[in-house]
């Protein structure tokens, strides 16, 4: 038996050992660096901004019809317009939730092929189709109109949140008694088109519209419009952010693909 000839290696596990972490490490480093994070965070502004205007518009259309039909429209003849066309916005409220939240993850996987595409291209790897750089502009074209859209959408609700703060500035001018004759100071929604002029009683005066304004509808109302239109504000602009990012993925794909 020669024994002198059997060599030991007590270190090869722990050097296994170490290749399998040093390449987990690299790994995770390789992968957190092909992320998009500008896609990302537009992403993540777009859905956040989404989620409290499609939730809180909800619950602030809602109160906004008891309101109507508990103070200023007794007769549901007179609101029934109103009512339809609540009803109209609340299934355009679940449509736009699902079109964005799927639009919002194309855009995404979007932000993901483009970043992958740049850095083979560093890599000196780089190959892009030219139906890869359609997609992308087609992309672009859509954000640039969704865009308007929100901003048109942002204009538009800021309609009820200045009906609530006119009711609510009305209602502290009673509270703090700045006139002296407080029955003078009123509310009549059927000038805003809410309700026909036929609609009794339509119009509440002094502590009576006090009253109104303190009640769950009314404050809950106020506040939610506040946050509706934070929100519209808020995907507005992650969509102008997604149209930068796409416009400057765009302009890259192009000059690169040129340069091949």
């Amino acid at each position: 038996m020669d024994r002198g000839k059997t060599t030991m290696q007590p270190n090869a596990p722990m050097r296994d050992r170490e290749q399998e972490e040093g390449g987990c490490c690299d790994c995770c480093i390789k992968c957190l660096g092909g992320l998009p994070y500008a896609s990302l965070l537009a992403t993540i502004l777009c859905l956040t901004g989404l989620a409290l205007m499609c939730s809180c518009g909800h619950i602030a259309l809602t109160n906004t019809l008891a309101l109507v039909e508990n103070h200023f429209s007794t007769t549901r003849d007179h609101h029934i317009s109103l009512t339809k066309t609540i009803d109209i916005f609340l299934y355009c409220i679940y449509g736009i939730a699902a079109f964005f939240f799927v639009y919002s993850i194309l855009l995404l996987s979007e932000g993901f092929y483009t970043t992958r595409a740049i850095k083979k291209e560093l890599q000196s790897d780089f190959k892009t189709t030219f139906f890869g750089r359609c997609i992308t502009a087609l992309f672009v074209f859509l954000s640039y109109i969704l865009a308007l859209c929100f901003i048109g959408i942002f204009g538009f609700t800021s309609i009820p949140y200045f009906l609530y703060y006119n009711m609510q500035k009305s209602c502290n001018a009673i509270t703090n008694s700045v006139v002296s004759d407080v029955t003078s100071i009123c509310v009549d929604v059927r000038q805003y088109g809410v309700i026909p002029w036929n609609a009794s009683p339509g119009e509440i005066c002094g502590t009576q519209l006090v009253e109104v304004c303190d009640t769950t509808e009314f404050y809950l109302s106020y506040h939610l419009y506040m946050v509706v239109l934070a929100g519209t504000a808020a995907t507005a602009i992650a969509l102008i952010h997604f149209l930068m990012i796409m416009s400057a993925n765009y302009a890259y794909l192009k000059s690169a693909a040129s340069a091949v």
